[in-house]
């Protein structure tokens, strides 16, 4: 049986072999974007009623609040764990 650090460290070593057989990262990791972006396009428009360019920017507005939301969270945590606190309740 494996520690905690022995499969992280197993784990990493696969990660490095396969990105060093990855010739094109992008393509690799395009089908994750597309689909972190869908969610944000099932947020605004689940029905897919508005026409494609609205609902893409809705959606990038709605990527956009996430990442502020999250800013401020990360914020908030770094905030309390400075002042000696757990983070956020």
């Amino acid at each position: 049986m494996l520690t905690e650090q022995q499969r992280r460290s197993r784990a990493r070593l696969a990660a490095y072999v396969q990105w060093s057989k990855t010739p094109d990262r992008v393509a690799r990791t395009q089908a994750a974007r597309d689909g972190f972006m869908r969610k944000f396009e099932d947020e605004v428009d689940p029905e897919r009623r508005l026409p494609e360019e609205q609902r893409q920017k809705m959606a990038e507005a709605a990527r956009r609040a996430f990442y502020v939301r999250m800013g401020r969270a990360s914020g908030k945590a770094r905030a309390a764990k400075k002042a000696g606190g757990d983070g956020p309740t």
